[in-house]
């Protein structure tokens, strides 16, 4: 089947940014504490979401952000990246800041065949909720039916599930069927 719009998720999909998670879970804490704010001994997400309870939310943003841009300037192109351009429009919704995608898709050269970027602080809501992917469909002038969204976690399969799209893996995605 081929579809009308197909939307990628960014790392581990197209690029693979280049950032130690464990180092920015220790930096957030570290941020936190100095805010006199017990992180807990939750994950990164976690510690995100502790931080918009507590009021910290943009520093903790910046922090995360900052490795990502660094990440995403020495990031991996990976082979999804190779079948683009699509002849159906192409959108990316990622867990990742708006900007470090954006960061991205430019070093890979992919920004040009990107029709349309959500990140995490591009809208409320972060995946699995499928506020982004709508967004990113609603931007395609595409419909969740017939789109596809490719990704790398069980997270964007529950997030295509929401939405009432179609998911592939990353993985096994034969994006023949769409090359321009």
């Amino acid at each position: 089947m081929t579809h009308d719009a197909v939307v990628y998720d960014l790392d581990g999909t197209l690029v693979r940014l280049a950032v130690d998670w464990d180092a920015v879970a220790t930096e957030v804490a570290t941020v936190l504490r100095e805010r006199d704010v017990d992180p807990g001994t939750g994950d990164l997400w976690s510690m995100l979401e502790l931080s918009d309870e507590v009021g910290h939310r943009s520093t903790v943003e910046e922090t995360i952000t900052r490795h990502e841009r660094d990440g995403a300037d020495r990031s991996e192109r990976l082979p999804l990246a190779e079948g683009l351009p699509h002849g159906v429009p192409v959108g990316v919704c990622s867990l990742n800041a708006e900007v470090a995608v954006r960061d991205a898709l430019d070093v890979h050269g992919i920004d040009p065949h990107v029709q349309s970027v959500v990140g995490r602080d591009t809208v409320g809501s972060s995946k699995p909720d499928p506020e982004g992917l709508l967004r990113v469909i609603d931007d395609l002038d595409a419909s969740p039916e017939a789109t596809v969204f490719v990704g790398d976690s069980e997270s964007d399969a529950e997030t295509a599930r929401r939405a009432g799209t179609d998911f592939e893996w990353a993985r096994a995605f034969d994006q023949r069927r769409y090359r321009a």
